[in-house]
C-alpha cells in the first residue's frame, strides 16, 4: 500500500450496472503537504481484448455494435467497430478471450498470444485490459457468432483487409482505443504483411 495515501471514506453511489463509488481521502503531495481529495471510481472488473488475424488472407475479424456512451457523447448513430472484448468473469484472461471469441464471432481458436496489458481509462475507472492476439482461419469458424442474448448483445462480424481496418482508424471510422492499439501492434510487427 502506498504511505503517501489515506482513504478516508468509501460511499457506493451506483451498483446497477457496475459499482460506481465516491473516495475520499488524504494524499500526500511532493511539496509534503496532505490534501483531501474526493474522487469517483468505476469498478466494471478486468477485461480481455483480442485482433484475430489471418497472415495468408491479410485479414483481420472486428465487430461492430451499438455503444450507448459514445451515442450520447456526439456518435450519430451508436455504432463503434471494434476487436472481440470481453469481462473477465472470474475467468482468467486466455479462458475468457477464447470464450468472447466464440461467443462473439463464431470462431473457435485455441492458441492465444497475450502481448500487454493496460489501464485503459485510469482517471476513472479500476479495469485492467489484457489484450491478445491470435491467428483464424476459415476452418475455425464453428457457429454464427453475434453475442449473447441474455447478455442483450446484437454484434455484426466483420471480416476486412488490414489494410481496409488501418486505414479506418487513420480516417476515423474506427474511434475504439483497444482496436486502434491491437491494430497498431500488429502493424509494427508485421502479422499480416
Amino acid at each position: 500500500m502506498n504511505p503517501n495515501v489515506n482513504i478516508l471514506e468509501t460511499k457506493i453511489l451506483s451498483d446497477n450496472w457496475y459499482t460506481l463509488k465516491k473516495f475520499t481521502f488524504n494524499y500526500l503531495k511532493k511539496n509534503g503537504i496532505w490534501q483531501t481529495q474526493m474522487r469517483e471510481s468505476y469498478d466494471r472488473g478486468n477485461g480481455a481484448a483480442i485482433l484475430l488475424y489471418n497472415p495468408k488472407n491479410k485479414t483481420v475479424i472486428l465487430t461492430k455494435q451499438f455503444r450507448l456512451p459514445t451515442y450520447i457523447n456526439g456518435n450519430d448513430d451508436g455504432m463503434m467497430i471494434e476487436c472481440c472484448a470481453g469481462l473477465l468473469d472470474m475467468d482468467n484472461p486466455e479462458d475468457c478471450i477464447r470464450k468472447e471469441v466464440l461467443e462473439e464471432t463464431g470462431y473457435k481458436i485455441n492458441t492465444v498470444t497475450k502481448v500487454f496489458e493496460a489501464y485503459m481509462s485510469p482517471g476513472a475507472v479500476t479495469e485492467i485490459l489484457h489484450y491478445f492476439v491470435g491467428e483464424y482461419n476459415s476452418s475455425m469458424k464453428m457457429e454464427e457468432g453475434g453475442g449473447l442474448d441474455h447478455e442483450q448483445e446484437d454484434i455484426e462480424v466483420l471480416e476486412l483487409s488490414f489494410e481496409e481496418a488501418y486505414n479506418m482508424f487513420l480516417t476515423g471510422a474506427i474511434k475504439d482505443a483497444k482496436t486502434i492499439l491491437l491494430l497498431q501492434y500488429a502493424k509494427i510487427h508485421n502479422l499480416v504483411e
